[in-house]
This record gives C-alpha cells, structure tokens and sequence, in this order.
C-alpha cells in the first residue's frame, strides 16, 4: 500500500492502515483500482512528512480499520488506549530492568510488538471487516502458547509462592507489577469484544497470559537483584 498523509489531495474511498487506527496522520488510499497521481502541493507536503494533528477528531468520533466513523467513547477505543497505555508501562518496565541487567528485555520488546498486532486486530471490527482486512489483522495462537513458554521457563527458577506479595521488590520487579495491574485492565476491555464477535478470541487468550507473565517476571527481577518482596499482612482490630 502507498501511504500518504491526511491532507494529501486526491477523492476515492480512504481506509486506515494497519496501526494507523484513530485519528493517526497515515492512511491508506484505494481508489477502485485507478492510479492515485497526487498534486504538487501534495507530493510537496508528503516530503516534509504528515502533521501530528489531523483535526479529524474534532468531534469526538475517530476511525476503525475497516472504515466506520464510531464514537472515541467506543469499547473499540477504550481497548486500544488501554493497550496502548499497557506497551507504554512496559516500555517503562524494560528501561528499568535494562538498567540492573536483566535478559528478558527483549522478551518485554517482542510483547510490545505483539501489543501493536493486538491493537490492529482490535481496530478491525470483524462485523465490518472484509477479508481484505482479516488477512492483515488476524491474531493466532501461537503467541499465546509462546507466552506460556515463557511463563514455565521462569516460573521453574522460583521460589515456591507461600503467600500473598505485594508490588514491590525494587524498582524493575514494581515496574512489571503496574504493568501487570494494566494489562488486567487491558482483558476486561478486550472481552466484551470479543464475547461480541468483534475481535479473535486470541487477543484475550494473549492479554490473561501476559498479565501471569509479568507477574512472574516481577518476581524473577526481585529474586535477581536480591530485592525484597513485601508480603501482606492482615491488619488486626
């Protein structure tokens, strides 16, 4: 697909690219198979590269994958924020534990680039995708059992659980709790889609492991630096 900005001249129906969902400065044009020949102020404004605003969110509507104009209050929306929101605290998690040395950073990457193939599917209502759209923006399993890999590799090097712990154990193993309370968020978002037939039921699958993940990740960053993990304690009357 060509991609051109926003404001780049020229009719026919427009349809957003993969992770370009929302009001985000690229889309893709299709133009019932006519060449697409932009303008010279266009192709000026194409090599200076898109604006950051659009406008087109003015009204609080935005834009699915598949083209449909819905409310930014949507459940479509609210899930992609909140998985946004989820990638830009392990982003933060990762930062951190790079900086004590842990090896599964690239591990948290590749989440990150999984979160981005869950907002695209999110952002392909299969009500209004055609196959087109399904063959871009369909979630299978195999991450999903990638990610219990992960969660058995890790789980074996710990400590038996006795108890209820808190965020905490330094500064990584806290950041992968906060992004590990998101990602729950991110689940209950995804569900209604789903449940709706809205979105791959893999999505879910993805975001419940990914939240034992971090769990268990939180705990294997505080065992590796030696950081205490606060335990709860009933508060007595």
């Amino acid at each position: 697909w060509l991609q051109l900005p926003r404001t780049a001249g020229g009719g026919g129906r427009r349809e957003l690219a993969p992770h370009g969902w929302g009001e985000g400065p690229w889309l893709a044009p299709s133009h019932g198979g006519f060449p697409f020949v932009p303008s010279p102020e266009s192709q000026a404004e194409a090599s200076r590269g898109p604006k950051i605003y659009t406008r087109t969110g003015d009204q609080g509507f935005s834009s699915t994958y598949t083209g449909e104009r819905r409310s930014k209050d949507d459940q479509i929306f609210e899930a992609l924020g909140t998985t946004d929101e989820l990638s830009s605290a392990i982003g933060v998690a990762s930062e951190l534990s790079q900086e004590s040395g842990h090896t599964f950073v690239e591990q948290l990457h590749k989440v990150q680039c999984m979160l981005q193939d869950i907002g695209s599917n999110i952002a392909t209502p299969l009500s209004s995708a055609r196959e087109a759209h399904l063959k871009r923006t369909s979630f299978s399993e195999k991450p999903v059992l990638e990610l219990e890999q992960w969660i058995d590799k890790y789980s074996e090097q710990l400590p038996p659980l006795t108890t209820f712990i808190l965020p905490s154990g330094g500064k990584s193993s806290a950041a992968l709790h906060f992004s590990r309370a998101i990602c729950r968020r991110a689940e209950r978002c995804a569900v209604p889609l789903v449940q709706a037939g809205e979105a791959d039921a893999n999505v879910a699958k993805y975001l419940n492991r990914l939240s034992d993940f971090l769990f268990i990740l939180a705990r294997y960053a505080a065992m590796k630096e030696g950081k205490e993990e606060k335990i709860y304690k009933k508060n007595e009357p």
